[in-house]
């Protein structure tokens, strides 16, 4: 998951770093209300809810936003209705891009992300265009303070990882989907520290891109993430690392 699992991780620091925690708060809100709408408002049997709960809590959300977005997913409170939407479209280079998106308006949505992606040379695409390159894993992040390469590898293996790869400053394990909150559950029982774990979208082949068309790329994935509409770009671009942090910087 080289390209994604590099974007990712600046995407992590950007958010820690920069002025977009009220636009993180806005789509935190909008993952717990569905995920409370879809699965109930109790986290401890609704795995997708408290996956939501734990990156608000990572991101220093006060629990009593994450409690009223739990009331309007349940209804007790009103709110209100979105619809989760995945898009599909290519980046520069012929990236292919997954994009899934959260939206009380399609029609606005899908105007903004077509002018969106034609302003940054991409496009969208027919359903079905580029979803097959993807596959539904799980995805956490472990940063390299909390643990020895060795330790933390061998408590994810045993719990059902897949695979572990060092990106910068963290390990990015990959498990089978249904495993993920297992491998989760396991290295914070082993007293390994998690900085994510999320369903993810693994490509199963990369494009390469450099120079002008790298730039590009980070530029149209940047833009998708600070709209408000979208929760999660999926992209299987391969950029050097050195690039991506000269880009990102």
């Amino acid at each position: 998951m080289s390209g994604h699992s590099k974007w990712a991780t600046i995407k992590r620091k950007k958010g820690k770093n920069d002025a977009q925690r009220g636009r993180i708060f806005t789509k935190l809100i909008k993952e717990i209300s569905i995920a409370a709408r879809n699965g109930g408002g109790n986290p401890e049997a609704n795995p997708r809810l408290r996956r939501a709960i734990d990156t608000a809590k990572a991101n220093s959300m006060p629990m009593e936003n994450v409690e009223r977005a739990i009331k309007r997913g349940t209804g007790e409170l009103e709110g209100v209705s979105y619809e989760e939407i995945t898009y599909e479209g290519y980046a520069p280079g012929g990236v292919a891009l997954l994009i899934e998106a959260v939206t009380d308006n399609r029609n606005r949505t899908v105007s903004e992300l077509r002018n969106l992606l034609s302003k940054n040379g991409g496009n969208l695409a027919e359903a079905g265009a580029v979803a097959w390159v993807f596959e539904a894993k799980g995805s956490i992040s472990v940063e390299k303070s909390a643990g020895t390469e060795e330790d933390v590898f061998n408590v994810a293996l045993e719990a059902g990882a897949e695979d572990m790869e060092t990106e910068g400053e963290t390990y990015e394990i990959t498990t089978p989907l249904n495993e993920l909150d297992a491998v989760r559950r396991a290295l914070e029982d082993a007293g390994i520290a998690v900085a994510s774990a999320e369903p993810a979208r693994v490509p199963t082949t990369t494009v390469k891109v450099e120079g002008k068309q790298a730039e590009q790329v980070m530029r149209l994935l940047e833009a998708l993430d600070d709209h408000d509409d979208v929760q999660k770009v999926w992209d299987n671009s391969d950029i050097d690392e050195k690039v991506l942090a000269e880009l990102a910087a």
